[in-house]
């Protein structure tokens, strides 16, 4: 017992004499395994949110599309659509500033330099999908637009500076590989749609990219992802206006008047209606992807949307009853794999590197 009772005392005066600097270095450990938690939490809760916007994104955009090409089908004048889709959104995010629902921006010299550019190229990307939508069905120009994360991925590198590693690129090769099989000898082939749905894919991932740096410096007050998309939109409608009357000049007129003719059921109103309605679903649709980007790389939202268009085709195969041949489906296939590559292949080297 009297031994016992000495070890202990032992014990005690040796704890009591541990240097303050071990008890410091104690302490960070401590400290440093809470730091880790905290950020595995933080993690957790990023990755949550992101894909809450993808999952939010997709859906609005599958809808989008839906009644975008059912408008088209009953008023086939794409710019025109397109440029009061555009406006749509414009009138939208201008009424929110207005009314103080949501805080208005204000933009440096620099800023509406950066936002006008970002505005062009959001304003050619939507008129040139528009025009693929309305030559050909909605399956096949998404099939093309797949396409999106090779233009993302060198436009990407060349603006930032940054090159991801090799490996992570030759990931985007199933993916360029399978959308270029899927379109070949594609039964509603359409060299009018493909021709678009490829300059729309430059127009995007310049405007994905343009967006992402504008949000990485300082370009003016109250500049949210929202905000920005809002500003863009406002530009885009504005630009679209001159690119319709050039296009299809006053023919909207008589196309109107002709889809009223055609169906006895429709009446201006549920026209107008339509239109409306398709516009805000745009605004809506691309408001949320421009939250995704503000949390993401822009040819990791690229990638995303190839996978968003899986869903968009599927569901305008069940809603228009467009053929999607067996090739079509395996090319489909293909580059969603290569996708799925991508990502795994980028977080794996983006882990090395931390």
């Amino acid at each position: 017992m009297i031994r016992h009772s000495r070890d202990v005392e032992e014990g005690t005066l040796l704890t009591a004499s541990v240097p303050a600097q071990d008890k410091s270095v104690g302490l960070r450990v401590a400290a440093a395994a809470r730091g880790g938690s905290d950020e595995s939490s933080t993690g957790l809760l990023h990755n949550m949110k992101v894909t809450f916007y993808f999952a939010l994104w997709y859906a609005l955009n599958v809808i989008y599309n839906i009644l975008n090409k059912k408008v088209l089908n009953v008023l086939p004048a794409p710019l025109s659509v397109g440029a009061l889709q555009l406006g749509v959104g414009a009138l939208y995010v201008t009424t929110l500033w207005t009314l103080r629902i949501r805080a208005s921006p204000s933009l440096t010299s620099e800023g509406k330099s950066a936002v006008t550019k970002v505005g062009i190229y959001h304003s050619l990307g939507q008129q040139l999908s528009m025009l693929s939508l309305g030559a050909g069905p909605v399956s096949f120009t998404h099939i093309v637009k797949a396409l999106e994360p090779f233009f993302s991925a060198m436009v990407s590198g060349l603006v930032f500076g940054k090159w991801m590693k090799p490996q992570v690129y030759a990931t985007l090769i199933p993916v360029v590989g399978g959308v270029g099989y899927a379109c070949l000898k594609e039964r509603s082939f359409s060299w009018l749609a493909f021709n678009t749905a490829m300059g729309s894919n430059v127009a995007f991932a310049l405007r994905a990219v343009m967006s992402k740096q504008a949000m990485m410096g300082y370009i003016g007050e109250n500049i949210t992802s929202e905000n920005l998309f809002g500003l863009v939109s406002v530009i885009a409608f504005c630009l679209s206006i001159p690119m319709a009357l050039l296009g299809e000049g006053f023919s909207f007129v008589g196309l109107w008047n002709k889809a009223l003719l055609a169906d006895a059921d429709t009446s201006p109103m549920l026209l107008a209606r339509s239109l409306v309605v398709s516009g805000l679903f745009h605004y809506l649709n691309n408001e949320v992807m421009y939250l995704a980007l503000g949390n993401v790389h822009p040819v990791t939202l690229a990638v995303g949307n190839t996978m968003k268009r899986v869903f968009i085709m599927v569901a305008s195969v069940l809603v228009f009853q467009n053929p999607v041949s067996v090739q079509a489906g395996i090319g489909s296939a293909v580059g969603i794999s290569g996708v799925l590559l991508y990502s795994l292949t980028k977080q794996y080297y983006e882990k090395l590197e931390a």
